[in-house]
């Protein structure tokens, strides 16, 4: 026996006798542009906007105001079109580009998070003690300010670094370049870093050893940050003790 409407994204079926069917045909052609191949036009914007643009659709923040957009739970999708705001519950696995980011993000069931923050190590070998050596990945996008800027993620005690890679992903203002390194070597993964969106930049060096979490730096050159987002990924190895007997 059907529902009157699909499991998953909820599309309103046409039902036996159903009059007008152009009505939920028509709904759900408008649900469906909004939500295959999502994006969103950010996920931190709190304010309902005045002139929206149509089909445009939001991820809200905890919160929201506005007379749409309050009460809502944090995390909704919220779909403008047609002088009308339609509230949408995504469903687990649910992926959305995000325009202000640049960035892809998973809904997981209870919030939306970055989806490099979900695939972030690999084991690379274990031992039959469970001992293991992990390739991983650390990502995060980090808005600049003043001279340096230090990333909230640290590259882990014990851990071996291979590479920390950069992009622009706003444009940097204040500045004519960056570096990216540690402190003490401010240039230790790259100097003189593109400020335009989309420059980027591999930062390999010679398998080095961390003893204690370090914040990875970016640091202005030519001036002071009075903006623009880098995103900072730290490519390194872990290593796992044997299991406890």
């Amino acid at each position: 026996m059907f529902d009157e409407s699909t499991p998953r994204l909820g599309l309103p079926y046409v039902l036996a006798a159903q009059a007008q069917k152009h009505i939920p045909i028509n709904e759900s052609l408008a649900r469906l542009d909004g939500l295959v191949q999502l994006a969103v036009e950010s996920r931190v914007v709190a304010a309902q906007p005045v002139s929206p643009v149509g089909g445009g659709v939001w991820i809200l923040p905890a919160g929201a105001t506005g007379a749409a957009w309050s009460g809502q739970a944090a995390g909704t999708l919220m779909r403008f079109e047609a002088g009308a705001w339609e509230a949408i519950s995504p469903a687990e696995g649910v992926l959305a580009w995000v325009k202000d980011e640049n960035q892809l993000v998973a809904f997981d069931g209870a919030a939306w998070a970055p989806l490099s923050a979900s695939f972030k190590s690999l084991t690379a070998a274990a031992s039959p003690g469970l001992a293991n050596t992990r390739l991983e990945i650390r990502e995060e996008e980090t808005a600049l300010v003043g001279a340096t800027t230090s990333t909230a993620m640290v590259i882990p005690s014990r851990a071996i670094v291979l590479a920390v890679s950069t992009r622009t992903t706003v444009a940097v203002t204040g500045a004519a370049a960056y570096s990216c390194g540690v402190a003490g070597d401010a240039s230790k993964f790259g100097g003189s870093l593109g400020v335009a969106r989309n420059s980027s930049n591999v930062g390999v060096i010679g398998p080095t050893a961390f003893y204690s979490d370090t914040p990875v730096l970016l640091t202005a050159a030519g001036g002071s940050f009075t903006g623009g987002k880098v995103r900072v990924a730290v490519h390194l190895l872990r290593f796992d003790t044997p299991a406890a007997v």
